[in-house]
């Protein structure tokens, strides 16, 4: 069960994290036609979000492998659950069934993560 969480955390860390820098670094206006979403959010707002996704990518990995502070792992991981919740909600205002699908099962694998490294599975 430790290999399938860190694998968990893999996936779901690059996930974040290359979407999160993309949120990050883009001008809200390339963003728009991937992320028809971004309209209804200020630029700094994108930004803001983007940095969210990728520390909770970094908070994925770095404690758990540095040894150093590793409870902050399961909480990183509620962390974008949390986040997911926020999108899904997004989404479904805008009815936009494909991203809630998305939200939902990044938000899957999240709570996965929390429960088995506060669980049983911690470091």
């Amino acid at each position: 069960m430790n290999v399938f969480l860190w694998i968990l955390q893999a996936i779901l860390a690059a996930a974040f994290g290359l979407v999160g820098v993309m949120k990050s670094i883009r001008p809200k206006e390339k963003l728009r036609p991937a992320m028809p979403w971004v309209e209804d959010f200020t630029a700094t707002q994108v930004r803001l979000i983007g940095v969210v996704e990728l520390l909770g990518a970094v908070g994925l990995i770095l404690p758990a492998v540095t040894d150093i502070a590793p409870t902050l792992t399961p909480l990183a991981a509620t962390g974008l659950a949390i986040t997911m919740l926020g999108a899904a909600a997004t989404h479904a205002r805008r009815k936009e069934p494909s991203g809630i699908a998305v939200n939902v099962a990044l938000l899957a694998l999240s709570v996965v993560i929390a429960w088995g490294r506060f669980g049983l599975y911690a470091f």
